[in-house]
């Protein structure tokens, strides 16, 4: 087994050129939400030269929205495919999902770019461009672990299913379009960009919208009316209390270097409609972190709990309750053992490569791993190169050499949990 590691890792460290030129191309395409097509068409080619069997498809939404964690905010997914290619093993190994989406973030204000987002300039030992980290590099160093085995001519027992899917950014639509079209596996692995730590955990997040009622009266006279935006305020410190009171109960060393686990977050206020009016309404918008253990179901109800708490307190919110929609993007939360046979096989070839010892830690973001754990029961890790302070940041940019090394770490874990076949 160790001479078989050692081919590929040769080989991925004598074809770096290769993934640097397969990224630079994937960057170039501007694959956001609604125009994934064109860089699934080069993830396309690539399958294709590598010669695996392809499906190709797009989510069909009306029957898609029919399931309880489907979010999104598209009313179709044309000319959105998701794709997934089988490398098929000889049959008696473990299986392995790999992971990873095509869509990202849009770019922002142009003026902040030093570099041209789409451009995938090289400088130094990085790659800068939209979608370098987060998550085109771990997608690359999938691809670069595939095609090492496939060069060595070394045949797997189980099979590996490379699933580029679209709209995680938006709440995880790709990745659950394919786990309803049925694609199942012994563990997953999904490379987002967590700076080479092992993400076994992550933590969920909804969306919400509040609508916090007040009396309209003249700005002259407003002790005749009450503050929409007085009341509001009183709100956000009720939901600081939640907030603390949630993540007192977290005690998971992985969230050790973690402030606020999960967090309350207001993101966005409206409301009023004239200086010299006492406002009647406002709208209070954020994310609701959820935790690692507990479902989203659980943590709806707590929310909507804490806030009929208000009513306890102030006879206006007992005649005049906030107004709670949940809405827009979510992320299920989903959590790993730490001594699974995934993460050790992981860590095992972590150290093969990196000669130390990886850093397990709680993801402060949600991924399309929830959806894997809590819907399909498949045991996944998170696990890539790039780092979260890059992603969705002007500049996003990877560094190549650790998109070398999780590429070695990915062809070495591949060996070990799908094993290599005798004939």
């Amino acid at each position: 087994m160790n001479q078989k590691k050692n081919q590929v890792r040769e080989y991925i460290q004598a074809h770096q050129t290769k993934g640097v030129r397969l990224l630079k191309r994937l960057v170039q395409e501007r694959s956001v939400s609604g125009e994934e097509s064109k860089a699934q068409a080069i993830i396309i080619e690539k399958m294709r030269e590598l010669g695996l069997s392809l499906d190709i498809w797009e989510p069909p939404y009306s029957e898609m929205k029919k399931h309880p964690y489907f979010v999104s905010p598209r009313k179709h997914f044309n000319d959105s495919p998701n794709v997934v290619a089988t490398l098929k093993g000889t049959g008696g190994g473990k299986s392995l999902i790999l992971n990873g989406h095509i869509d990202v973030v849009p770019e922002g204000e142009m003026k902040q770019w030093e570099y041209d987002p789409y451009g995938g300039e090289v400088v130094g030992n990085r790659l800068y461009g939209r979608g370098a980290a987060d998550m085109k590099g771990g997608n690359v160093a999938l691809i670069m672990a595939m095609e090492a085995i496939i060069a060595c001519d070394i045949k797997l027992k189980g099979n590996i299913y490379f699933q580029s899917v679209i709209e995680e950014e938006s709440g995880g639509a790709g990745t659950l379009a394919a786990i309803l079209r049925g694609y199942q596996a012994d563990g997953a692995l999904i490379p987002e960009p967590t700076n080479m730590r092992f993400f076994q955990k992550q933590q969920g997040s909804i969306w919400f919208r509040l609508k916090v009622h007040g009396k309209a009266a003249h700005g002259g006279t407003r002790y005749e009316g009450i503050s929409a935006i007085e009341k509001s305020i009183a709100v956000l410190e009720h939901l600081q209390k939640l907030e603390i009171k949630r993540n007192e109960r977290i005690d998971d060393p992985l969230y050790e270097s973690v402030p606020i686990p999960v967090p309350i977050n207001i993101g966005k206020i409206e409301g009023g409609n004239w200086p010299s009016s006492v406002p009647d309404c406002i709208m209070l918008e954020g994310r609701y972190g959820v935790m690692p253990n507990e479902t989203i179901e659980e943590a709806k109800q707590e929310f909507a709990a804490w806030l009929d708490e208000l009513g306890h307190s102030d006879a206006w919110f007992h005649r005049h309750p906030v107004v709670l929609e949940w809405f827009g993007a979510r992320w299920v939360p989903g959590t790993l053992e730490e001594q699974h046979p995934l993460i050790e096989t992981v860590r095992e070839n972590f150290r093969l490569v990196q000669q130390t010892e990886p850093v397990a830690e709680a993801s402060p973001w949600g991924t399309d791993g929830g959806l894997f754990t809590q819907i399909a029961n498949i045991p996944t890790l998170v696990f890539g190169p790039g780092e979260t302070k890059a992603a969705h940041y002007p500049n996003e940019y990877i560094e190549i050499d650790k998109m070398i090394a999780a590429a070695e770490i990915f062809a070495c874990t591949l060996l070990d949990w799908c094993e290599v076949s005798d004939g």
